[in-house]
């Protein structure tokens, strides 16, 4: 296993501290480093909390700042947080207007997160993120996997949190994005959790996995190495079918890295989905690249497309400020 660490034990406490330090004008660590905060909140703004397994950055710490997350917590690598960890962020950034926890559809998360709401004093919802249409169920789910349509629940959330909207508006927003996005991904290798020391699966140079989740877990088929286009084809039109889309429908386009694989072969996969959407009559309004949901290093990448309305646009081209995000200021 070859990778930058000092001890398996430490890789998240000094990964933590270096992004604390690395974006000190934007976040702040939490005691014991059960939570990533934004510095600067507001009084009367509904707090955006989300978080979960490291290995997946700059999701979701990456996200914490101004027009997305106010809190996020890390969990140990492709690991939930602890309720403990949920609470303790949700009372540092409350600030009178309730609290939004924004989930992943994982067990572990779920669960977590459940009992971090009931144990919450303060007003709060939840809405859940279950984008991936690759399968309904896994070893790590009931129903669709939470992936990186995430990011864009906690944007289009965020800017609207940012504004002033109520919790209740929050809520219903953050349910409607999350039912007008699909993502699907390829993964062409496999990752290396430290604590494993070897790979989590094994899969042949010229073979692909369609439809992986985030963790390495498997999708619907393995098969041989084909062309970019032939894989957008594939994961494209799994989307196209879940969602439906009208022609003349604006949509937003992600194609997210899972962390080895360099830019040039994400925007040739973002040439082979457009041409793919463009031949549906779809219009991508917005596009966002690069490696933003990871898996460690795992070579691959996942398709994500959100169909959007102008009130949508205007809150995606909202200024944001993050570690990972920054635009409009």
């Amino acid at each position: 296993m070859k990778k930058l660490i000092n001890d398996v034990e430490t890789v998240l406490a000094e990964g933590l501290d270096g992004f604390a330090a690395a974006h000190a004008d934007i976040v702040l660590l939490g005691a014991e480093r059960q939570f990533v905060r934004r510095r600067n909140t507001r009084p009367g703004k509904v707090a955006l909390i989300s978080g979960g397994g490291s290995g997946h950055e700059p999701l979701h710490a990456g996200f914490v700042g101004h027009g997305m997350l106010d809190a996020a917590c890390p969990g140990q690598v492709f690991t939930s947080p602890t309720p403990d960890q949920m609470l303790a962020a949700a009372q540092s950034v409350e600030n009178g207007a309730g609290v939004l926890f924004l989930v992943k559809n994982y067990s572990g998360d779920m669960m977590n997160f459940q009992m971090a709401a009931e144990m919450l004093d303060q007003e709060n919802a939840t809405v859940i993120v279950n984008d991936d249409v690759a399968v309904e169920n896994s070893t790590y789910t009931t129903g669709r996997r939470g992936v990186a349509g995430t990011l864009i629940v906690e944007k289009i959330v965020g800017a609207a949190a940012e504004r002033g909207d109520g919790l209740a508006a929050l809520k219903a927003l953050g349910d409607s994005v999350n039912k007008a996005t699909a993502s699907m991904g390829v993964a062409l290798t496999s990752c290396t959790v430290p604590a494993a020391g070897k790979p989590t699966f094994q899969i042949g140079i010229d073979e692909m996995e369609l439809g992986v989740g985030i963790h390495g877990e498997p999708g619907r088929k393995r098969v041989k190495l084909t062309s970019a286009d032939d894989i957008a084809a594939e994961l494209t039109g799994a989307i196209l079918r879940d969602l439906s889309l009208k022609p003349g429908q604006e949509v937003l386009l992600l194609v997210n890295g899972f962390g080895g694989t360099p830019l040039l072969e994400l925007y040739v996969m973002v040439h082979a989905a457009r041409k793919v959407l463009q031949g549906a009559g779809v219009r991508v309004a917005r596009h966002l690249t690069g490696s933003y949901v990871t898996s460690l290093e795992m070579a691959g990448c996942s398709i994500t497309v959100s169909a959007v309305d102008a009130g949508g646009l205007a809150l995606w081209d909202a200024p944001v400020h993050t570690a990972a995000l920054r635009w409009g200021m």
